[in-house]
């Protein structure tokens, strides 16, 4: 699956690319052009709501998936995501859902005295897409607290989804371990143990993992249980910024999302089988 929610980290790698600080309508085409390019190859396409959610809704209706963002991002210009919250406009009583097959919520997830309410939030999420008759993919970001001491990055992946995946999101989509870097050993063995923490089933996100390294880091999550993948940066991130992003995107990204849908088809669980 395709994830081209990003919002202001979006402008940020417009910026970094040597573009400036775009505007509002340079981060729709550039959606638009990733949805009507890579869409149609994937099985799911992930989008906010901010940034031509009306237009690749219509443009992918009925050919793939939809998944919209329900995450109200606490982000400065240039900066990560600190925090995030419940969007009513996408999960309000009166929210329009119209095309719509599932909701995604980020969740940054730390050791701190707002771990219960972010918990407690992830519910609320779960309960509200399904009265909604909506899917609920649950995106757990783990993030070291300030002055916590032995910060372990694939330990606070474990953590975090033993406590949450059991909530019952319809999807977890999780960090990868490692960073998807090091040995293949390590990483597989990382890869089953986080497999055992999941209830559910789970898909890997690229955020953190090298371009060059994601594809492998797929296969080995695949291998140790995983549904596939939702991902982004690890598909067009060097395509941002381009002249000619229609172009780039069938001669870079389509390759690239091709070569790990036939990963995912050969080695991955199926999703209603998890």
């Amino acid at each position: 699956m395709v994830a081209m929610d990003q919002r202001e980290s979006l402008r940020t790698m417009f910026a970094d690319a040597g573009r400036g600080r775009v505007g509002d309508e340079e981060l729709t085409d550039f959606k638009l052009h990733v949805a009507a390019e890579l869409g149609t190859h994937a099985s799911g396409f992930l989008i906010d709501r901010h940034y031509g959610h009306p237009q690749a809704r219509d443009l992918l209706a009925g050919k793939v998936g939809f998944i919209l963002a329900a995450d109200a991002l606490t982000q400065e210009p240039g900066g990560p995501v600190e925090e995030t919250g419940l969007d009513p406009a996408v999960l309000g009583q009166d929210a329009d859902l119209t095309g719509v097959d599932a909701v995604k919520l980020l969740l940054i997830w730390r050791r701190d005295d707002q771990r219960e309410a972010r918990a407690q939030m992830a519910e609320q999420f779960i309960a509200a897409a399904r009265a909604h008759g909506v899917l609920s993919v649950l995106e757990p970001v783990v993030r070291e607290t300030p002055g916590e001491t032995g910060w372990d990055q694939t330990a606070a992946i474990r953590e975090a989804a033993r406590e949450l995946s059991p909530l019952g999101p319809s999807l977890y989509k999780v960090q990868v371990p490692r960073g998807g870097a090091g040995e293949p050993a390590q990483l597989r063995a990382d890869c089953e143990a986080l497999a055992r923490d999941i209830t559910g089933p789970w898909v890997v996100l690229s955020q953190g993992v090298a371009v060059p390294d994601f594809h492998d880091a797929v296969a080995i999550a695949c291998g140790a249980g995983a549904s596939g993948f939702l991902a982004g940066r690890a598909l067009w991130s060097d395509v941002v910024g381009s002249q000619d992003v229609a172009g780039r995107l069938r001669e870079v990204s389509v390759p690239r999302l091709e070569r790990l849908i036939e990963t995912v088809d050969a080695a991955a669980r199926p999703w209603r089988e998890a």
